[in-house]
């Protein structure tokens, strides 16, 4: 297979796994959020550590962490927020927003582009952006209430890629940087569940330990973090960033079809006519994407 062809298969189980997470943190919903977070990040900075230890790259983020702490621990702020609000909104039946606060997240990225980086946006991009915040006015309007999980996913995803993006260090590096710091917070909440001095959602005591089907699949929560991290790692190196956009979309979309067909959540008119927006929005932005990218490719060739 060539370099393309592996990265494309790469890309395509990385949003195959993070599209169809909400049907396995589904099987946990009776674990309170706040818990399942904590062992997410636990399990993931063993699981990170032990593979850049075997690389012998461990040291690489403790330098990080210790040359750019105030970025590390803000990258680190966004990416667990963005994981415990993803958690809630599949245990409390919100997974239909989850999925538009990542189709959104393209968008809000591009406007954060223009608030932080002044970027300038195309007629086209401007367009989309207006059109997604046409999506969530129509919800809200609809709804009687702002999509607030979807534009908080969005939001903590977009300020997590803009401070990645001044962090110079590898994926894996500045992931496990991350986890690293959040690591001994985890471990407290734990402690303190598990001793019986912090009361979660009215019942004392913590889930590890009770039953071997929840343990193991709270602690398997590790490697369903870090192998798609991995895989995205191996994409981004093989294939552009507008074919990355292009099959990070089915993310969402998969999210979109659980939510619809396994888990059932009504599906409005007004949700609807706010998804179709975003679709729209999508594709005029995808459109751009490839034309941009079209368009580098050809001054090169040109010079």
């Amino acid at each position: 297979m060539q370099d393309r062809t592996k990265g494309i298969a790469a890309m395509v189980a990385t949003c195959v796994i993070w599209g169809l997470s909400s049907l396995y943190y589904r099987l946990i919903d009776e674990v309170p959020p706040l818990e399942v977070l904590s062992h997410r990040t636990l399990w993931s900075a063993l699981f990170f550590g032990a593979i850049l230890l075997a690389q012998g790259q461990l040291g690489h983020a403790f330098a990080l962490l210790a040359r750019r702490p105030r970025a590390v621990a803000l990258a680190a702020l966004m990416i667990s927020a963005n994981w415990f609000l993803f958690i809630f909104s599949v245990q409390s039946g919100h997974t239909l927003e989850a999925s538009l606060g990542y189709y959104i997240f393209p968008l809000v990225a591009v406007a954060l582009g223009v608030l932080v980086f002044r970027e300038r946006l195309s007629r086209g991009q401007g367009v989309a952006v207006a059109m997604a915040a046409g999506a969530v006015a129509v919800l809200t309007l609809g709804l009687g209430v702002a999509p607030w999980i979807a534009l908080a996913l969005a939001g903590t995803f977009g300020i997590y890629g803009l401070v990645k993006k001044r962090l110079v260090a590898g994926s894996m590096v500045s992931v496990t940087a991350e986890v690293l710091l959040l690591a001994p917070l985890a471990i407290g909440w734990l402690w303190a569940v598990h001793g019986g001095h912090a009361v979660e959602m009215g019942r004392p005591g913590g889930w590890f330990g009770q039953s071997w089907q929840v343990s193991a699949l709270l602690a398997f929560s590790g490697v369903l973090t870090a192998v798609p991290l991995m895989l995205f790692s191996y994409a981004s190196q093989r294939i552009g960033m507008a074919t990355l956009g292009l099959v990070q979309y089915l993310n969402p979309t998969l999210q979109f079809l659980c939510a619809v067909t396994v888990f059932a959540q009504p599906f409005t008119p007004w949700h609807g006519a706010a998804f179709g927006l975003i679709w729209t929005a999508l594709a005029l932005y995808s459109f751009e994407a490839i034309r941009q990218d079209r368009a580098a490719r050809s001054r090169p060739a040109s010079a």
